[in-house]
């Protein structure tokens, strides 16, 4: 059997381990109740879909601020100080050069390079900072499997509860989710 032929085959088959339970909605504003009662239910590690952002999305979820700009700042704080010390280092003690009376190491002179540093090292704390706390990447998902979900792209709403969180239980789950007024309830396997 070739390569390509085991990949497909083994993409083909699906495993009966439960991944967790989709609904579907139609609209926002059922979408957002759902969420909700998800949150208020106690979930932890489920997710909505959306084909555009929803305005308020985040507080019916109850997710908390980030802690990105903080990372940010940890990176630009380390560009400042490694960029002014770095500079201190070079001209005032590992190659000092005393021309014409001027001072070894000013702060003045080495500021552009030091703005540089953490113009640098605050992007890359947000590029790989945001990359880690969105798990990314993330090449498949049990969600690709499910063929009603393609339509997240255009016209329809998805809560996905995870299997992975401790309150979840299959027959209840399914329950809460029916009983939101969802379009469709389907469990997603492996």
């Amino acid at each position: 059997m070739s390569t390509a032929a085991q990949f497909l085959s083994q993409d083909s088959a699906t495993t009966d381990e439960l991944a967790g339970i989709v609904a579907e909605y139609e609209n926002v504003d059922d979408l957002l109740s759902a969420s909700k009662l998800v949150r208020d239910e106690g979930y932890r590690k489920w997710d909505t879909f959306t084909p555009f952002p929803v305005h308020g999305i985040e507080r019916s979820m109850g997710i908390r601020r980030t802690i990105l700009p903080f990372i940010v700042f940890g990176g630009g704080l380390t560009g400042v100080l490694g960029g002014i010390l770095m500079q201190w280092w070079m001209n005032a003690s590992d190659y000092a050069l005393l021309i014409s009376g001027k001072p070894l190491w000013s702060l003045p002179a080495n500021i552009p390079v030091a703005f540089e540093c953490t113009i640098l090292l605050s992007a890359l704390s947000a590029f790989f900072g945001m990359l880690a706390l969105n798990n990314l990447p993330t090449f498949f998902h049990p969600l690709d499997r499910v063929p009603r979900f393609r339509r997240v792209t255009t016209d329809r709403f998805f809560v996905y509860i995870e299997a992975k969180d401790p309150r979840f239980d299959a027959e209840r789950t399914r329950k809460l989710l029916e009983g939101t007024g969802s379009r469709y309830v389907e469990d997603v396997r492996k």
